[in-house]
């Protein structure tokens, strides 16, 4: 019976010692740098890649009622429902529609060009 319980604690004991780094498990908020952010260089990559599908000049007239993500001025203009509508937050509609929601450090790297004053850099 000791020797039953000095095993089954043994066995506990092994299986609760496991070691993982923050890097491993949360890969996309240690890589995630927002202290510069860059319109040209961080943002549009980001809209090029999940928005312009509907967003474009050229797509949006059809598919958003004119709603373009295109240029600088368009996107600075509507940055609170861009943020909004990327966290998926209550009384926006949730963006991209019919995707995936953005990764967290695309998430950041938005609000943080937001926070940063949405400079056209």
């Amino acid at each position: 019976m000791n020797r039953a319980l000095l095993l089954t604690t043994l066995a506990l004991f092994a299986a609760g010692c496991y070691w993982d780094d923050e890097e491993t498990l949360y890969p996309d908020a240690v890589n995630c740098d927002t202290l510069d952010v860059s319109f040209s260089a961080d943002v549009l990559p980001i809209l090029t890649n999940h928005c312009f599908t509907c967003h474009s000049n050229a797509n949006a007239p059809d598919f958003t009622f004119g709603f373009s993500l295109e240029d600088h001025e368009d996107v600075s203009a509507a940055s609170t429902l861009i943020v909004g509508a990327i966290n998926h937050n209550e009384g926006f509609v949730p963006m991209p529609q019919g995707s995936d929601q953005l990764d967290s450090c695309q998430i950041e790297t938005i609000e943080a060009w937001v926070n940063q004053g949405s400079l056209n850099n």
